[in-house]
C-alpha cells in the first residue's frame, strides 16, 4: 500500500536557515490545503496580543495552518523564527485531492494536530504553576520528552533558549527568568546554557523537591484550628 501511495504523497520542499522566517507567502499558498509540514528542525510561533508576547515551539511533524484574523477578535499578530536550520513540505490544494484515496493520511495528519493540541494545554497547565523555578523545571522537562537526549545522571536538552525565550513559553519576564534560573544552578537541578541544557535526576525528583503534596498542604490548613486528619 505505501509503493501504490507513494507518488501521490510526494509534496515540494523548501529549507529555511536559522532566523526570522517569511512564511506569508507559504501560508497564503497552502490555505486551500492541509498547511506546512514541518519535517526536521525547531521553530517559534511568537503571538503578540497588546505589549505581550506567547511563544509556541514547533518541530518534525507539526502541521501549520495559515493564521485567519478573522476569528480572532483581539489584534493580534505573529511571526516566525526558526532555531536551527528548518525543513517544510508544502501540503497545498493540489495535495489533498491526491491523498483523497488514502483517508489514512488525513488521519494522521489529523492526529499530529491532536498532539500539538495536547502540547499546548500542557504548556498553558506550566505556566499556571505559581512559583517560576517549577515552571521553568517543568517547561524543560516538557520539551525534553520531545527533544532531550538520556545522558548519564539525567537528560540533556540541546536547544537555543534565551532567557526571553523561555520567558515568553511560561509567562514570565526575562530577569525573573534569569534569576530562577540561577537559583536552579545553584541546586543542581538544572544546570547549561544557550543551546545546551542538563536536567539532573528524574522529573519525579524534581517534582518531590519543589511541589508539596497537597495531602501537606491541607494538613497545615487544618491542624492550626484544632483538627486532625483522619486516615481510613
Amino acid at each position: 500500500m505505501r509503493l501504490a501511495a507513494r507518488p501521490s504523497v510526494t509534496a515540494v520542499t523548501f529549507e529555511a536557515d536559522a532566523g526570522p522566517l517569511g512564511l506569508a507567502k507559504w501560508l497564503t499558498l497552502v490555505a486551500p490545503g492541509p498547511g506546512l509540514l514541518v519535517l526536521d528542525g525547531v521553530l517559534a510561533a511568537n503571538v503578540q496580543v497588546g505589549d505581550r508576547v506567547a511563544t509556541e515551539l514547533l518541530g518534525a511533524g507539526d502541521v501549520i495552518q495559515p493564521w485567519n484574523s478573522d476569528e480572532a477578535e483581539l489584534v493580534c499578530e505573529i511571526d516566525w523564527r526558526a532555531l536551527v536550520p528548518t525543513r517544510f513540505a508544502v501540503l497545498d490544494a493540489a495535495f489533498w485531492h491526491r491523498i483523497e484515496p488514502w483517508p489514512q493520511i488525513t488521519l494522521a495528519l489529523l492526529r499530529r494536530a491532536g498532539k500539538r493540541t495536547r502540547r499546548l494545554i500542557v504548556q498553558r497547565a506550566i505556566s499556571a504553576q505559581p512559583r517560576l523555578e517549577v515552571r521553568l523545571v517543568l517547561l524543560m522537562w516538557h520539551l525534553a520528552a520531545r527533544w532531550g537526549k538520556v545522558e548519564p545522571g539525567g537528560v540533556r536538552l540541546e536547544l537555543p533558549l534565551t532567557h526571553q525565550l523561555l520567558g515568553r513559553l511560561i509567562s514570565a519576564e526575562r530577569p525573573s527568568v534569569s534569576h530562577a534560573l540561577a537559583r536552579l544552578g545553584r541546586s543542581g537541578l538544572l544546570t547549561g546554557h544557550g543551546d545546551r541544557w542538563h536536567l539532573h535526576g528524574s522529573v519525579e525528583d524534581h517534582l518531590a523537591t519543589m511541589i508539596e503534596p497537597p495531602v501537606s498542604r491541607v494538613a497545615q490548613l487544618i491542624e492550626p484550628v484544632g483538627l486532625r486528619t483522619q486516615s481510613r
